[in-house]
Order: structure tokens, then sequence, then C-alpha cells
């Protein structure tokens, strides 16, 4: 088995962490990974601005790029359903987001990681609503969570309650440029939840939603901390 690693352009630029986490899990798992170094920008960015006219070049590029792997894996649910969605070619159906891919490739049943932390799990829309990441609440259907599953083999990890489970943040990728007001409303009520059941760090599979409800923690001067699914997985 062979898996390409895609980080997504904000993971890349900003949290390398998450795609580091992300490369080191999956090779003390036993997979053989590759990076292709002139990956870019999958393309999500304008396609949700309504130029997915002009993703031509991306969709090529990342095909170019990944066509060889037997699977692509990225630490991003919002970038993977964009590929899942808009590029037409079999290389979608091989793509999937790292716990997806933990959970359903791999069949992961223990991990030697230890995260002796308060954690609160933020689900976001794209993961839970678009690739069924998690059980969404408002329907009567038996409970299910990929992400999860995979945190509850973290020895000493504390996955606190929330009131809502699957609320959106607000991040929404453009749209908290477009609605900012809205959008950072969200955002504080979502980041209040978790701080009202003492949430020491806030996990989730989209470092986007996270690096949104990070900018609030910091305006708040919280201490709470920020952190991807694959750095606490990966922890020794």
């Amino acid at each position: 088995m062979t898996v390409g690693l895609f980080v997504p352009c904000y993971v890349d630029q900003f949290y390398p962490g998450a795609a580091i986490a992300t490369l080191q899990l999956l090779e003390k798992l036993g997979v053989d990974v590759a990076y292709p170094a002139n990956q870019t920008c999958c393309g999500q960015p304008m396609a949700n601005s309504g130029f997915e006219h002009l993703t031509g070049d991306c969709n090529a590029l990342f095909i170019k790029n990944f066509a060889e792997f037997d699977y692509v894996v990225a630490p991003s649910g919002s970038c993977v359903l964009h590929i899942k969605e808009h590029l037409h070619h079999p290389i979608s159906e091989k793509i999937y987001e790292l716990s997806a891919f933990l959970t359903d490739i791999l069949n992961v049943k223990s991990l030697p990681a230890k995260f002796p932390h308060k954690v609160g799990m933020h689900q976001s829309c794209h993961g839970q609503r678009g690739l069924h990441l998690s059980q969404m609440s408002e329907l009567v259907a038996p409970q299910f969570s990929k992400p999860g599953s995979l945190l509850n083999m973290v020895e000493g990890i504390e996955i606190i309650p929330l009131d809502r489970i699957d609320e959106c943040c607000g991040f929404g990728g453009t749209f908290c440029v477009t609605e900012e007001a809205v959008s950072a409303k969200m955002g504080v009520d979502r980041v209040d939840d978790h701080l009202k059941h003492g949430a020491e760090y806030i996990t989730g599979v989209d470092m986007s939603c996270l690096m949104h409800m990070e900018g609030i923690l910091k305006r708040k001067g919280s201490k709470v901390k920020v952190i991807h699914l694959a750095e606490i997985l990966n922890g020794e």
C-alpha cells in the first residue's frame, strides 16, 4: 500500500505540526507514505467563492501529483470533501481524511499514545455532514464518531461533554470574511461551550475550524489551546 500525503495550504503555512504528526503517525502504523513536493492548493477557496471554473490547473496538478498512489490521505476534512465532490476523476474515490483512513482502511484498534488532558472535540461540518465522520445529532440513528473512537484509544485523555456536540464554529471558509460578525459570534458560542465544561484543549480534524477558534481564545485571554487530532494520536 502506498499513500500520498496531501497537506492543505493553511496547514503547510500556519500549522505544519499537524502535517508532521500525520506523516509520523502513518509511518508508525507501517504505511508507506510519500509527499509530492510540488503540490499546491486543491482549489477549494476558489470553488467556495464561485470561481470553480478557474480551478482547472489546480485539479490537473492534483491528479498529476497523486494519481499513482493507492490512497491519498489529508489532515483536513474540508479539502478532502472538495476533492470528492468537485474533482470528477477516479482519484476522488481514493482520498481519505486521516481519521476515516485510520478507521475504515487500516482498521486501527489501538494506539500507543498518551495525552493526560481534558479535551473538547469539535465536529467540523464538512467532516461530519459531508464525509460522515460522525453521526448528526438531529437524526434518530445510532451514534458514532470516527475521530472520537480514535481519541478513546489514547491513554489518560478525558473527553469532556458538550451541550451542543455538533454545532458549527462559524468559520465556513470564505464565510468568515463575507459574514465576519455572524462568523465571530458563532465562534464565540462554540468556544464558550468548551470553556464551560473545562477543556484544556480543543481538537478536531480541520485546522481551519481550530484556527478560527484559536483566534477567539486568544482574544479572550484564554490559556486553552487548539490541537489537531493527529498531534494527539501521535503523542507519546
